[in-house]
């Protein structure tokens, strides 16, 4: 897999985990609120009105027991209309209400909703009969049947009212406690994914970077191995590994084919080198018949074959097929014999015949030549060896300029090279940066999201606490009803105070239920402040790559801006690095030209004077004129005469070293 893959699969794997994170919250909020609701709207709505029922039936009971006790029928009729009948049929309004709540929760209590509608019927039916008793003035029957018979059906009605509110306190309760568990599982589930999604990112952090770090170090010693392979420091090189298919192992790949040829090109380039030595030693051995037959797709070596191959065919054409055959001649010609001939085309071949014809003619002008040069090789041989000094030291200090320039011309190249994969790298480093903000920007949103739902929790919760404050407000107020009624009214404060505990509880419920929805909305700020500081983190670091960037498109130019003109130095350099070397050539053999032309002269003389021959005491030195352009011109002209007679002078030497007086004096 590429690396490029790799990075793109990680933050795929991170975005995962994000949307499944934001759904798993999204979800719990939901049911939250959904439990909110049904606490508000539902819960503590039915238990409000099951307490009101409740206290109409003791109102009704209470207005019951008054109007046994009054004498005055007006206020009786008004108790019977007002406390007794309208507190009844509002029993049956609250209850139905309260069903209406709750069915759903109390589908299984069908047994104890009949039992009340039977209660409540019969407790009606009572109620009727106790007034059409007071009504008759019957008041010890009325009291007899209150006692007898409505007080147990009033009180089994009373009985089922008290079981419906614990049901229903246990519904709440029931609901507080979901409440409370998605709120924990929420908060839970988000730490935990964060903590994950951390742990997730760490680890392909070091994934890629230790697989980045070691496709490289694998690159890097194949090319080294490579590199001492091209510098003749071991005989074979191995491919570099291609195992891991990512971009290095492509770029592996490319190296390996550039390997391969290159392998190929020095086997070929060492069969030719071995082939030219076989030449050169038959070339040795003076024949100049044999050619190199072994090729090369090295360009420059197989021009150099063709090129020693034509200096061959030319010296062949020039010289002789056989230099022995010439040594033969000239071995006589050092024996004063000049009878023998070349029987060859070559043109020192026809030369040296030729010369054979002219030997003698010369003889009257070595003495003169010899004259003139013994006064003038002197002063060359000082000249030509302070050239030949200076011309070789500029020559070694030309070579080391152009081998250090070399070496940094290289490494500027591969600094280019490493400069443009940092580019590429940095623009890489670019995109994931810009992903990390989106997904960073992303959780600042549904941290929003989770803000707006506990905000929503919160408005519900100060409704239930409304409605636990009414609640107390209303059992004060039945306090105080039941304090006035005095020793009647003593159950009914009892009633009261039960409706206060309840609804203390409930304002507790609502208190804790809020300081968990205010724990979760802390947590949810730090959360998206955590978000916020990474996308200003993210940011930041956008900033930096861009900076890096240009630094490196900067140092990438400059870069290629210096390889360009170390480039031209390098050539500069090697030009007159090459010229430096052919004028230290020319001033060497200038300088090995002058000696020997110092010795020739003196030899000359020497020769000449030990022979006897026509005009020999007559011969003077021709004359040199003095003057300083007189003297250049004249010492260009001896170069060049020293320089196109280089055979000749060779030829004259090995006669001078194997010649004595006796034999120039026989010739």
């Amino acid at each position: 897999m590429s690396i490029k893959n790799k990075i793109m699969g990680a933050f795929l794997i991170l975005i995962v985990v994000s949307i499944i994170s934001s759904l798993l919250v999204s979800f719990n909020i939901k049911n939250i609120n959904n439990n909110t609701d049904n606490l508000a709207e539902k819960d503590f709505a039915g238990i409000t009105v099951l307490l009101e029922a409740d206290r109409d039936s003791y109102q009704s009971n209470l207005a019951l027991s008054q109007i046994m006790n009054l004498k005055d029928n007006q206020q009786i009729e008004k108790l019977i209309t007002k406390g007794v009948e309208d507190n009844l049929s509002q029993i049956r309004q609250r209850f139905d209400k309260f069903k209406g709540f709750l069915k759903d929760e109390l589908s299984s209590k069908s047994k104890e909703l009949d039992d009340f509608d039977k209660y409540y019927n019969l407790t009606k039916s009572n109620t009727q009969t106790l007034i059409k008793l007071v009504k008759d003035g019957k008041i010890d029957d009325a009291k007899t049947f209150y006692f007898s018979t409505y007080s147990k059906d009033y009180e089994s009605m009373r009985d089922i009212i008290d079981f419906f509110s614990d049901e229903t306190y246990k519904i709440v309760e029931k609901n507080k406690i979901e409440v409370e568990s998605l709120i924990s599982s929420s908060l839970n589930t988000f730490v935990s994914i964060t903590i994950l999604t951390i742990l997730i990112t760490l680890f392909f952090s070091y994934a890629i970077s230790k697989t980045f770090n070691n496709s490289i170090k694998k690159l890097q010693n194949g090319l080294l191995e490579f590199f001492n392979f091209l510098n003749k420091e071991t005989k074979s090189v191995s491919l570099l590994d291609t195992s891991s298919k990512d971009e290095i192992a492509q770029i592996s790949e490319v190296i390996n084919k550039n390997i391969i040829k290159t392998e190929n090109l020095i086997v070929q380039d060492n069969l030719l080198i071995e082939d030219v030595k076989a030449v050169v030693s038959a070339v040795n051995d003076g024949k100049f018949t044999k050619r190199i037959e072994k090729s090369t797709e090295n360009q420059n070596l197989e021009e150099l074959k063709n090129i020693f191959n034509e200096m061959l065919e030319s010296t062949k054409n020039s010289v002789a097929k056989d230099i022995n055959e010439l040594l033969k001649v000239l071995d006589n010609f050092a024996k004063l014999d000049f009878k023998e001939r070349i029987q060859d085309n070559g043109k020192v071949a026809v030369g040296i015949n030729n010369l054979v014809e002219t030997i003698t003619q010369m003889l009257v002008e070595n003495k003169s030549n010899g004259l003139t040069l013994r006064e003038s090789s002197d002063i060359l041989l000082a000249n030509v060896d302070k050239l030949n000094i200076s011309s070789n030291e500029a020559a070694a200090s030309l070579e080391e300029t152009a081998a250090a320039l070399e070496e940094v011309t290289s490494n500027i190249r591969n600094n280019t090279q490493n400069i443009a994969q940092m580019a590429k790298l940095s623009s890489e480093v670019t995109t994931s940066a810009n992903q990390g903000e989106k997904l960073a920007n992303e959780t600042t949103v549904a941290m929003d999201e989770i803000n707006n739902q506990v905000h929503l929790i919160n408005d519900s919760i100060s409704v239930i606490d409304q409605i636990a404050f009414q609640t107390n407000i209303l059992s004060l107020n039945a306090a105080v009803e039941a304090a006035t009624a005095g020793e009647a009214g003593k159950g009914f404060a009892v009633v009261a105070q039960e409706v206060r505990n309840l609804a203390s509880r409930s304002a507790e419920a609502a208190k804790e239920i809020k300081a968990i929805v205010e724990n979760a909305t802390s947590k949810a700020n730090q959360g998206k402040e955590i978000a916020t500081n990474m996308i200003d983190g993210y940011k930041e670091l956008n900033q930096n790559i861009s900076q890096t960037i240009n630094l490196i498109s900067d140092i990438e130019m400059s870069s290629k801006e210096q390889l360009a003109g170390i480039e031209q130095i390098n050539d500069a350099v090697t030009q007159l690095d090459r010229q430096t070397q052919q004028n230290a050539a020319v001033a060497n053999q200038t300088n090995d030209v002058a000696a020997i032309t110092d010795e020739i002269a003196k030899l000359i003389v020497s020769s000449a004077d030990e022979k006897e021959f026509i005009g020999k005491h007559e011969v003077k030195a021709k004359k040199i004129n003095s003057n300083k352009e007189s003297f250049t011109t004249t010492k260009k002209s001896s170069s060049k005469i020293v320089e196109k007679n280089e055979v000749s002078k060779k030829d004259t030497k090995v006669v001078s070293a194997k010649t004595n007086s006796d034999e120039w004096e026989s010739f």
